[in-house]
């Protein structure tokens, strides 16, 4: 049974924090605001973000939303708003560094799509390491059918699908459904309503049994090797991967192999 680690109730938003067998589940619960990112929400999630980074409960965090819509992005009432540069420049602050540790989390966390997704949405799906939809979730950087071009959002979408992939959503401002959102790279693919429950337990079971070290160090290193020439990728990984080898882990994950018998994971 899962157990309630934090609920925060700001301005009428309801972020909730869960963890149980070694899963962590941050809930997005204002179906009424459309899950929309409003500066309470994001200082919300950050904090759990901040929370989730050194726990030793969580191996793998699920992001997911109550509601058909998964998350409109911005709060678009509180941005009109906003008649400083200044204040808006620190909102779009906001929002980046969030995005940003979730990426930096030495955790892997898996978006589990069930409805719409737009914007700021769209870039907190991409930002995730994993996502997962339902066959009937939908996706789009509308931004521009507003004047509103998504800048930031495209930072994401452009790490994750081609740029002429990035730019038809972003110049176009149209919905993708999610069996083109699979094809382009935006989610890992797309199961039926019914099963996306299961087929996100199950991956997110996978992952927390295997070494919550060995997966840390995987992580940080694939995305720092992302930007790096491909001479300058090689020499880091493979320093990465012969301090790995030097592990308490990776030699009892060699050895249970070798022994065929189920690793015992120390976490050095």
């Amino acid at each position: 049974m899962s157990e309630i680690i934090k609920e925060e109730m700001i301005d009428e938003d309801a972020i909730v924090l869960t963890i149980a067998d070694k899963i962590a589940t941050i809930r997005l619960n204002n179906p009424a605001a459309r899950n929309a990112l409003s500066t309470s929400v994001m200082a919300s999630i950050q904090e759990m973000l901040d929370d989730l980074h050194g726990s030793k409960e969580a191996h793998v965090v699920v992001l997911e939303a109550v509601g058909p819509v998964f998350c409109s992005g911005h709060n678009l009432k509180e941005i009109i708003g906003i008649d400083r540069e200044a204040t808006m420049l620190e909102l779009f602050e906001q929002c980046s560094k969030m995005m940003q540790s979730i990426v930096n989390l030495p955790k892997p966390v898996i978006a589990k799509v069930n409805g719409m997704a737009t914007a700021a949405g769209t870039q907190l799906i991409a930002s995730c390491d994993l996502a997962f939809a339902s066959s009937t979730s939908t996706f789009a950087t509308p931004g521009v059918n507003l004047g509103l071009f998504c800048s930031t959002p495209m930072v994401a979408l452009s790490r994750n699908v081609s740029p002429k992939h990035a730019m038809e959503m972003l110049l176009g401002g149209e919905f993708a459904d999610a069996e083109q959102a699979a094809r382009i790279g935006l989610i890992n693919y797309a199961v039926a309503e019914e099963d996306l429950d299961k087929t996100v337990l199950d991956y997110a079971n996978r992952i927390a049994s295997k070494s919550p070290l060995t997966v840390r160090t995987g992580k940080a290193a694939f995305y720092s090797q992302l930007t790096m020439p491909l001479d300058e990728a090689y020499a880091y990984t493979s320093r990465v991967m012969s301090e790995n080898m030097q592990t308490l882990d990776a030699q009892e994950g060699i050895s249970a192999f070798l022994e065929k018998r189920n690793p015992k994971w120390r976490g050095e």
